[in-house]
């Protein structure tokens, strides 16, 4: 038996309309407030989430708990890194398909240009070092 048109128009109408709620865009609070337009410039902000201080070989980065959670995005370098954790905290890192990790220290992480990862925030301030080969 086929189903007729009008039943397909009812049933698509009623998935799209239990998929909005209000003008909401935002996926990761589900606080049903944010508009295109705040999702949109989320996305556009450039801003880094932590101070750096820079040194020969290398850089310190200093990531507060504080900043917004659409700060932390994805992302690659342009060359190879290595990250070495300078005081024990509760933040993790991931590389793009795969779980997790736990940042603590002794534990260094290295990452291959190109290679795709972010850094997952936690409640205290992490606080890592840098190493970039060209």
């Amino acid at each position: 038996m086929l189903w007729s048109n009008s039943f397909w128009k009812t049933i698509r109408f009623k998935i799209r309309s239990a998929m909005v709620d209000k003008d909401c865009k935002c996926t990761s609070c589900k606080c049903g407030d944010m508009t295109m337009d705040e999702l949109v410039s989320n996305i556009n902000d450039q801003t880094k989430p932590f101070i750096e201080e820079t040194f020969e070989g290398y850089v310190i980065r200093t990531f507060d708990p504080s900043y917004p959670d659409h700060l932390y995005k994805w992302h690659s370098d342009p060359e190879d890194r290595v990250i070495e954790v300078l005081e024990d905290s509760d933040w993790r890192f991931q590389y793009d398909n795969e779980l997790p990790t736990p940042l603590i220290t002794g534990v260094d992480i290295k990452i291959p240009k190109g290679t795709i990862h972010r850094i997952i925030k936690g409640t205290n301030i992490l606080k890592i070092k840098i190493y970039k080969s060209y």
